[in-house]
């Protein structure tokens, strides 16, 4: 498996890799996938309580594993897995609010699954993500 190179971000990222013994994303060519990411503080680990804090965390979360491996970010992003714990028209509107911030000039796809957990106690998303690094 020379040719896939794993990553993880600083702080939680790596301590949440060591502890549960996975990596944040990995680069296969021309291509970044990144494991789920939730919205928690990637020093601290800590998660809001604010929804809208949340989400916009792991949005930031995911581009802080899309960079660490080498990426620009949600430019390069085509495809979304969102899970989630309760499909409320508050989470839609933060999430769509979110997603037009993060990802302004384009749509990727998007596939969204409830779950009755998720792996951290107190999250209410995760997100992982595929990315092209021939775009943006």
């Amino acid at each position: 498996m020379s040719h896939l190179q794993y990553f993880s971000y600083p702080g939680f990222g790596v301590a949440l890799g060591n502890e549960s013994y996975y990596s944040q994303a990995v680069r296969i060519g021309d291509r970044i996938e990144c494991s789920g990411q939730g919205g928690w503080n990637p020093s601290s680990g800590d998660i809001s309580t604010d929804l809208a804090v949340e989400v916009d965390q792991a949005f930031a979360n995911v581009e802080l594993a899309l960079q660490t491996a080498g990426g620009k970010g949600w430019s390069q992003v085509y495809k979304i897995n969102m899970f989630y714990l309760d499909l409320s028209e508050e989470m839609m509107e933060v999430w769509k609010k979110t997603a037009e911030k993060w990802c302004p000039d384009h749509k990727p796809l998007l596939t969204a699954t409830g779950a009755a957990s998720l792996a951290i106690p107190g999250m209410h998303i995760e997100i992982e993500v595929a990315a092209d690094l021939t775009t943006g």
